[in-house]
């Protein structure tokens, strides 16, 4: 018997109501315990998608399945059960602590609006040490740096147990040593039981943590695989217009480098 699919997509369709498609018949599934990039660049339908799969927009055609089971109909709090969502940026905090913005995590399964158990606590206080930010449990999170407050968002999404994370763009405010920080506290989230779908603009940094890639152009899938073998310097021309070379270094890690970019008027 078939494995069944953490997620599967089918032919899913976003169509806004001026008549713009931001997303045109995608499909495709993802197994358990993968760490899996959506690459592509601004406007080509990345985060509408990951807004259809967490519910946040009505898909206009197609179906979307956890564990096999559409989630299409379900009640947002049964899809906060399953689906967990780091966005690229904390808006609206209105003045939280570290600690009450993990324990919003908590709350699908909260079966008492006035108080906390204590074993939901214990669970953030797990999580605030795991993501090495414990100390900061009662600082306002609208004070902490870039860096620490994607920790925060992602150590919120950890304390859901969620089967699947969407992460959206999360190392774009982070200098070098945060992206590979926040990268590898996400690689380190994957289990046999989780799988985690990263939106990002950084195809290296992709390619080095990534099981599995999604590229994605006008909102359709244009790639999608192995990101050593489905990431060319033919895919980078015909998904972003620039010319780049596509490499690996010494430990075989994978790298782009863009060198020029075509416009409409020519090469620039």
């Amino acid at each position: 018997m078939d494995e069944v699919p953490l997620l599967e997509v089918r032919g899913l369709e976003k169509t806004y109501e001026d008549g713009y498609r931001a997303v045109r018949g995608v499909s495709y599934e993802i197994g358990p315990g993968m760490l899996v990039g959506l690459i592509g660049p601004n406007g080509c339908g990345k985060s509408t998608m990951m807004k259809c799969i967490n519910r946040l927009h009505d898909a206009t055609a197609g179906d979307i399945l956890i564990d096999g089971s559409s989630i299409l109909d379900c009640q947002p709090s049964e899809v906060a059960k399953k689906v967990a969502t780091v966005p690229a940026e904390l808006r609206g905090s209105f003045g939280l602590t570290v600690f009450e913005t993990v324990m919003l995590g908590r709350y699908p399964y909260l079966k008492n609006v006035w108080w906390e158990p204590e074993e939901d606590e214990e669970m953030v206080m797990d999580a605030l040490r795991k993501f090495g930010v414990d100390h900061l449990k009662d600082r306002a999170v609208g004070a902490l740096s870039s860096g620490e407050r994607q920790r925060v968002l992602i150590a919120k999404a950890y304390v859901q147990s969620p089967r699947l994370m969407l992460v959206d763009e999360p190392t774009s405010h982070l200098d070098m040593k945060f992206k590979l920080d926040v990268m590898e506290y996400l690689n380190a989230m994957v289990r046999k039981d989780t799988s985690i779908l990263v939106a990002e603009h950084d195809i290296s940094l992709m390619a080095r943590y990534c099981d599995m890639c999604i590229i994605m152009k006008k909102g359709e899938i244009v790639g999608i695989g192995d990101p050593k073998e489905v990431i060319t310097p033919e895919l980078i021309r015909d998904v972003y217009d620039v010319d780049a070379s596509v490499g690996f270094d010494d430990e075989g890690e994978l790298f782009v480098l863009p060198k020029r970019y075509h416009s409409e008027h020519g090469t620039l």
